[in-house]
């Protein structure tokens, strides 16, 4: 690649970055301070509770962005990939099967995952009405309509999906760097009228803020972490734009921009006590006020495209690692893998974001019910990358105090963030819990599924043997087959209704490995066993939606090949019962029943023509 391809390779990535990964924490200054100082534990508008206040909101940037997400936790990709899930596979690779911190490690990353859920509900909600909410400053006669204007944004917002984000993505670029440029001029604007509102980069300063008032300093922790929601976006994204890329518009663009407009609201504050019924739109001149609004709609939109595009890709994670059950998952683009539509999370997203609008009203009461799942993402991944570093043999003389020092700051703001439940945080939570045992529940029933589907069949190579003079009829006969399994069911009511075999039979095997993508030249993996039996393992990553016709055409490098004309795919479909003795309790058996009943067939989500499928059910007893 020459100089000048890299650059603008480069180049793109960066606008990319920009207009994907920072939505979310690049509208946090619609209503972070703000909300420090007016939300449900109102801190007096004084110089010493500005410059505390604007000093911890720097500082934990710098410690749990710039340090912990940035420089540290991006060094932990899964082949580029990042995220909860992704970082959950990769310490699974790293520690051993037998180790006793197993269960442990997956329950955290899997609870992650949950309060993903949680956040990607609130955070179009809060983000959206935040800067509609503009119009009770430019035009407070319009503030009637600050309610339906929000729902309407986020109706066309949520319609849209099925599109794909491919064109519209063209433009977050650009929007965001103006975005970003606004921030970081009106900021400069007001630190240029009070200067020595620079001296809260002290820490010292923070430190007296909690000297002051300990309880009171505690309880703003809950809105002071407003600044840093949007954080985990910049390791979750790391797979489409690349850790290079992330650094360098992290620290050379976004993060200056950020510091100079909390610190130009603050000067603000300093100048005008009043102005913190709305900090940012005051901070811009009159003219410019009624733009700005448009600018950070747009901006929130985009924000919130970010989450609900992620919160696809966990939906997609969770399918193929075996959490959720098989659902319609289209591909949006032609070009763009990650660009994905699931419409089951798309409308279940919609409908709780329509009802926390309606139910909160505004983004200082929806403020109350945000941070709870931010802050218990964040100190999951702390836990994670701690097992991490270990297994990288980092020395324990680095790894203790470091670990120990962001420990403690994520366990003091989400801490601070329980106290916010009654007043909404119930909410993220409980959605974090209902998709926690949705989760759990699936892949407990699938291995008590598989386990009973392992005990009830017959060795292969017993079937292969006790087939050699069973009549045959021509073309190929593939049986979908798990992994542990042995003769699978649809062979054995085959022989026993049909008393034939077809000339070639194959046992098909999907596997999902613990790493985003499989190169072509490690798709499939082939065996013959004899007598016109052969066993085929396609493999797939994570981030990957299996296609069986295409890989089966790559099967003819080993002199498989392959006419879907002759082919017929033989499916067990299990008919689940509870037994007496079930392994499952009875209200999760009955939750893991009704996940069945509603997968999606296996034909449609592995693409196999359906005029070629032959389906056969069997009776399991779990």
């Amino acid at each position: 690649m020459s100089a000048t391809t890299h650059k603008h390779r480069l180049s793109a990535l960066m606008l990319g970055a920009i207009g994907v990964v920072y939505g979310d924490i690049g509208t946090s200054p619609l209503y972070a301070l703000k909300e420090t100082f007016a939300g449900p534990h109102p801190l007096p508008v004084v110089e010493a509770n500005i410059l505390g206040v604007l000093s911890l909101m720097f500082w934990t940037i710098m410690l749990l962005v710039s340090l912990k997400y940035v420089t540290i936790i991006m060094r932990a990709d899964n082949r580029g990939e990042g995220g909860s899930l992704a970082l959950l596979a990769l310490v699974n690779t790293l520690t051993s099967p037998t180790s006793r911190y197993r269960w442990l490690i997956g329950a955290l990353g899997i609870f992650a995952a949950a309060l993903f859920y949680g956040d990607s509900m609130i955070t179009p909600a809060i983000s959206v009405l935040s800067a509609i909410e503009g119009l009770h400053v430019v035009a407070p006669h319009l503030g009637t309509y600050v309610i339906p204007l929000t729902l309407l944004v986020l109706t066309i917002l949520f319609m849209v999906q099925k599109r794909g984000t491919g064109a519209v993505g063209m433009a977050f670029g650009p929007i965001m760097i103006l975005w970003f440029i606004c921030l970081a001029t009106f900021g400069l604007r007001a630190i240029l009228h009070s200067p020595h509102v620079m001296l809260a980069l002290n820490p010292y300063y923070a430190y007296q803020y909690f000297s002051n008032d300990p309880w009171l300093a505690f309880l703003s922790l809950g809105s002071i972490v407003l600044a840093v929601t949007g954080g985990e976006a910049l390791y979750t994204d790391m797979g489409h734009f690349g850790r290079f890329p992330i650094r360098l518009t992290w620290f050379g663009f976004v993060l200056p921009a950020l510091v100079l407009n909390y610190f130009g609201q603050g000067a603000l504050l300093l100048q005008d006590p009043t102005a913190i019924a709305s900090p940012f739109y005051l901070l811009a001149p009159a003219w410019a006020q009624f733009p700005l609004v448009l600018l950070a709609t747009a901006a929130t939109i985009i924000a919130s495209q970010a989450v609900i595009s992620g919160a696809f890709s966990v939906a997609h994670q969770s399918v193929q690692m075996g959490f959720l059950p098989r659902m319609p998952i289209l591909q949006t683009s032609f070009r763009a893998q990650g660009q994905i539509y699931v419409p089951l999370t798309n409308w279940t997203l919609y409908l709780a974001v329509v009802y926390l609008v309606f139910t909160f009203q505004s983004s200082t009461n929806l403020a109350a019910a945000y941070g709870i799942a931010v802050t218990g993402t964040m100190l999951i991944d702390t836990i994670l990358i701690a097992f991490v570093l270990v297994a990288w043999r980092w020395s324990p003389f680095l790894v203790i105090p470091l670990i120990a020092a962001i420990f403690c700051v994520d366990l003091a703001y989400f801490a601070s963030n329980t106290l916010k439940i009654p007043q909404g945080g119930w909410f993220p939570l409980g959605v974090a819990v209902i998709s926690f045992t949705v989760l759990t529940t699936w892949r407990r029933g699938r291995r008590l599924l598989l386990a009973e589907v392992k005990r009830m069949s017959i060795p292969v190579e017993v079937v292969i043997e006790g087939t050699t003079s069973t009549p045959r009829v021509s073309g190929t006969a593939i049986f979908m087959v798990s992994e542990l399994e042995g003769a699978p069911s649809a062979l054995m009511h085959n022989l026993k209704h049909n008393q034939v075999l077809h000339e070639r039979n194959i046992l098909l095997t999907v596997v999902v490995e613990d790493k985003p993508y499989v190169t072509t030249g490690n798709r499939f993996l082939t065996k013959e066993l004899g007598h016109g039996f052969y066993r085929i393992k396609l493999f797939y990553g994570f981030m990957e939606t299996p296609d069986i016709p295409a890989a089966l055409a790559l099967c003819r490098e080993d002199g498989l090949t392959f006419d879907m004309m002759e082919t017929s795919f033989f499916i067990s479909r299990a008919m689940i019962v509870l037994g007496n003795k079930s392994h499952m309790t009875h209200w999760r058996g009955r939750l893991f029943l009704g996940l069945s009943k509603n997968a999606m067939h296996a034909a449609d989500f592995f693409r196999i023509p359906a005029n070629r499928v032959i389906e056969m059910g069997t009776r399991i007893e779990i």
